[in-house]
C-alpha cells in the first residue's frame, strides 16, 4: 500500500485513507510523513490537536511547505469546505493525507466540496496475502481465527481476544456516538451479535426488527452504519431479467473473521470447529480476501427459489465467475451449483478450500487455495 500511497500523492493535492479503526492508517501515514522534510500530524480525537484547526486558514498558512496529514477527520467535518479552497490556492499536489474510520458515504456531505482534488483509498485489517506469502497453514489457520487486525494478529499469544472484546465495547460506547448517531449501545450490539449469528446467510430485516423490537428501517438504517465503518459487508443478490423465482435480499457478513469469533465467543480452534458458523466462517473470510484484492470486479450471490445456488459471482466485462467455498479438504458440490452455473452463463466454476494445491474437478471446475485463486484473478487483464 505504501507505493500507492506514495504515488497518489504525487499526483493529487490530497489523498485519503479510509479503513476500519485500528486497521494500521496511522501506522502507514507516520512511514509515508517520515520521508518527508517537511511533515505534521495531527490526531483530531486530540483535543489538543483538534484547537489547533480551529483557524484552519491560519493554521495551512504556518504550514506551508508541509504535507498534512488529518488524522480521524470525521470528527471535523466542518473543516472540508475550508480545506477546499486551500487546496485550490496551494495548487500543490501530496499537500492533505487524511484518514478516516468512516466511509466516502458516511462522509460525503462533508467531503463531497473536495471533488476532483482528492484520491481514496482503502485499507483493510492483514489479508491473507501480507501475513503468509509462503502458503503456510498454520498462519492461514492463526489469520482466520484472530482475523487480521494488526494487535489482534500480532499478540504474543493465543490470548488475543480479550483485545477484540475491548474493540467491540469501544465501537459501541464510543465510536458511533463521535459519529453523531444516538443508538443505545446495547441495542447496536444485539444487532450486531445477530449479524454474527446469521454470518454468511440473507438478512431479514422485518425478523430482526422484531426480535430488537425496532422497526425494519430501523435494522436497515443500524447496518448500514455497521457497513459504513467497514465492520459488515452487504453483499448484493445477482440482479438477472431471468422469469425464475430469485432470492432478492442481500446476504450479510462480518468482514473480520476474529470480530465474527469474539462476538460469537469463539476463542480457540476446538470452539471454531464444533460451531455451527464454522462453514460460514470460513466463507466470510476467503470472500473477504478476495474482494479486498479484486476491488474491480463486480460481486454478488445467486441463490433462487428451485434450490439453485451460488456463493459468489464476480464479473468484470464478458467473464463471469462462479465461487463456492467449502470447508472441507474434500468438498462436493450440489445440483444447485451446476443448475445455477447453466442458467448464469458461467465462464469460470471454481470452489475455494483450504486444500494445499489446486485440482480439478469434473465438467471444469477447479478447486483451490485461496491463494492460489487470487493470484489466478490477478494475473487475468
Amino acid at each position: 500500500m505504501a507505493p500507492v500511497l506514495t504515488e497518489r500523492l504525487k499526483n493529487n493535492p490530497a489523498v485519503a485513507i479510509l479503513g476500519p479503526r485500528q486497521c494500521g492508517k496511522s501506522t502507514l501515514a507516520r512511514s509515508i510523513l517520515a520521508s518527508h522534510k517537511n511533515a505534521v500530524f495531527l490526531d483530531l480525537e486530540r483535543p489538543s490537536d483538534l484547537r489547533k484547526i480551529e483557524d484552519i486558514e491560519a493554521f495551512f498558512e504556518i504550514n506551508a511547505d508541509c504535507l498534512v496529514c488529518l488524522d480521524e477527520v470525521q470528527r471535523a467535518p466542518e473543516i472540508f469546505p475550508a480545506l477546499r479552497s486551500i487546496l485550490d490556492r496551494s495548487g500543490m499536489n501530496g499537500r492533505l493525507l487524511i484518514l478516516g474510520s468512516a466511509s466516502r458515504d458516511l462522509l460525503r456531505q462533508s467531503s463531497e466540496s473536495l471533488a476532483g482534488r482528492i484520491s481514496y483509498l482503502e485499507l483493510t485489517p492483514f489479508l491473507l496475502s501480507e501475513v503468509n506469502p509462503g502458503h503456510d497453514a498454520a498462519l492461514l489457520r492463526k489469520i482466520w481465527l484472530r482475523g487480521g487486525y494488526p494487535r489482534s494478529y500480532l499478540a504474543a499469544s493465543a490470548a488475543s481476544s480479550p483485545w477484540r472484546s475491548d474493540f467491540i465495547r469501544t465501537y459501541l460506547e464510543r465510536d458511533i456516538p463521535q459519529l453523531g448517531f444516538n443508538i443505545p449501545a446495547a441495542s447496536m450490539r444485539r444487532l450486531w451479535t445477530m449479524c454474527a449469528h446469521s454470518h454468511g446467510q440473507t438478512l431479514n430485516y422485518s425478523k430482526i426488527g422484531e426480535s430488537l423490537g425496532v422497526s425494519h428501517n430501523t435494522v436497515r438504517s443500524y447496518i448500514d452504519i455497521l457497513a459504513q465503518t467497514f465492520l459488515v459487508r452487504i453483499l448484493p443478490a445477482y440482479s438477472t431479467n431471468a422469469k425464475k423465482r430469485v432470492i432478492k435480499s442481500p446476504k450479510c457478513y462480518i468482514r473480520d473473521s476474529g470480530l465474527l469469533h469474539s462476538l460469537l465467543e469463539i476463542e480457540t480452534w476446538n470452539d471454531l470447529l464444533g460451531h455451527p458458523v464454522y462453514g460460514y466462517s470460513w466463507e466470510g473470510f476467503a470472500m473477504e480476501n478476495i474482494l479486498s484484492a479484486l476491488s474491480s470486479w463486480s460481486a454478488s450471490f445467486y441463490r433462487a427459489s428451485t434450490g439453485a445456488e451460488i456463493d459468489l459471482i464476480l464479473e468484470k466485462g464478458q467473464k463471469r465467475i462462479a465461487v463456492e467455498f467449502k470447508v472441507s479438504s474434500a468438498p462436493e458440490l450440489g445440483r444447485g451449483f451446476y443448475h445455477a452455473r447453466e442458467a448464469l452463463a458461467i465462464t469460470e466454476s471454481w470452489v475455494i478450500a483450504p486444500v494445499p494445491g489446486p485440482y480439478p474437478l469434473p465438467k471444469n471446475i477447479t478447486v483451490a487455495p485461496l491463494w492460489h485463486f487470487i493470484e489466478h484473478m490477478k494475473a487475468k487483464p
